[in-house]
């Protein structure tokens, strides 16, 4: 009556193709090589800490987040500048979050200075917010699309000993 035998026990009927081998199935591809189209996970921000200095250009299609000293543009999707870090150069991102020091120009889709941003230098935004306590020396226009006027190339000074035509 009671038996560890599945004799009794109802279960698949075996046809021919249960008979026959499996294919094989192809071996997981590693995350870093989706098809197209396929969603990927967003990537965490690149953090540039306070005991880093960098002087030169920054370019993502990421988030940064800058702690230490910039020497530099930067462009990126979203950038906060922390409380400790310095830059000094234009920055453009669709997002911008100031809580240090910016010396230059800052172009971005959405800017925040909060009440510890120290800017000096011209922004130009779609929308803007200044917390109370930041501290701000320059112009502020606001522009339907702020990124537009950061891909054209910067043009030297015109050369006075350029003989005129």
């Amino acid at each position: 009556m009671f038996s560890k035998s599945k004799i009794h026990d109802p279960g698949p009927k075996a046809t021919p193709e249960a008979d026959k081998p499996k294919a094989e199935t192809p071996a997981p591809r590693p995350a870093g090589d989706l098809a197209p189209g396929t969603p990927r996970a967003k990537p965490p921000a690149s953090v540039l800490s306070s005991d880093l200095t960098i002087v030169g250009n920054i370019k993502t299609t990421g988030d940064v987040q800058v702690e230490g000293v910039v020497e530099g543009d930067i462009r990126a999707h979203l950038l906060t500048v922390g409380e400790t870090a310095t830059i000094r150069g234009e920055i453009v991102a669709d997002d911008i979050v100031v809580n240090g020091r910016v010396v230059g120009r800052v172009r971005g889709l959405k800017v925040r200075l909060t009440s510890t941003a120290r800017v000096e230098g011209d922004i130009i935004h779609k929308t803007i917010a200044i917390e109370s306590g930041a501290h701000f020396e320059g112009s502020v226009q606001r522009q339907e699309d702020p990124l537009q006027g950061a891909q054209a190339p910067k043009l030297a000074p015109p050369d006075p000993a350029a003989p005129k035509a």
